[in-house]
């Protein structure tokens, strides 16, 4: 038997159906100008991600270095046209300025974590997106394959900077003297 709702009990409306605040609460990026939803990530996502901001924020911290942000935070390039969700990004001290209601402006540092179905947008799309604004550096991590890639920019293009595969050490080249075990990440 279902709960009975008096005629005149107010209405009961969810956040998403408040005009406004949608975008506020949601997983949605704008890719080229157009509005990309996706959905929430699985566990082993974010037991990589919460490993990865646990090993970077206390650093980052204790070195006086910056902020580290995880997602769902918007860094918005240019308004209504690029809007992305990293997983992770790192924001220089002196760059700092950019972190507003959102981030509004180039992060030092991005990371994805490529999930099945992202491969493409991450490794290619977004990579693309993150070249052409001069992101310093960017973090692919492939947990099917338990590999982390750091490109950083050169010129207009992205190098391979640093990379471990099943394991080792990645090194940054944005965060000063910062270098990972990826055992460490991948470990659940």
């Amino acid at each position: 038997m279902g709960v009975r709702v008096p005629p005149s009990a107010p209405s009961i409306i969810t956040l998403m159906s408040i005009r406004g605040l949608e975008r506020e609460f949601s997983l949605t990026e704008i890719i080229n100008g157009v509005e990309v939803v996706s959905p929430s990530p699985f566990i082993k996502h974010q037991i990589i991600s919460s490993n990865l901001y646990n090993i970077l924020s206390p650093y980052v911290r204790k070195h006086k270095l910056g902020k580290v942000f995880y997602s769902p935070l918007d860094v918005i390039f240019k308004e209504g046209e690029q809007r992305l969700q990293p997983d992770i990004l790192f924001i220089r001290t002196n760059n700092l300025i950019i972190a507003q209601d959102w981030v509004r402006g180039v992060p030092d540092m991005v990371c994805e974590i490529v999930s099945k179905g992202t491969i493409g947008k991450d490794t290619i799309t977004k990579k693309d997106i993150y070249e052409s604004y001069h992101v310093p550096e960017y973090w692919i991590v492939l947990p099917e394959f338990e590999t982390i890639e750091i490109l950083t920019i050169e010129g207009n293009k992205y190098k391979l900077f640093s990379i471990a595969e099943g394991e080792g050490i990645v090194k940054s080249n944005v965060i000063e003297h910062l270098e990972v075990d990826i055992k460490d990440i991948f470990e659940e």
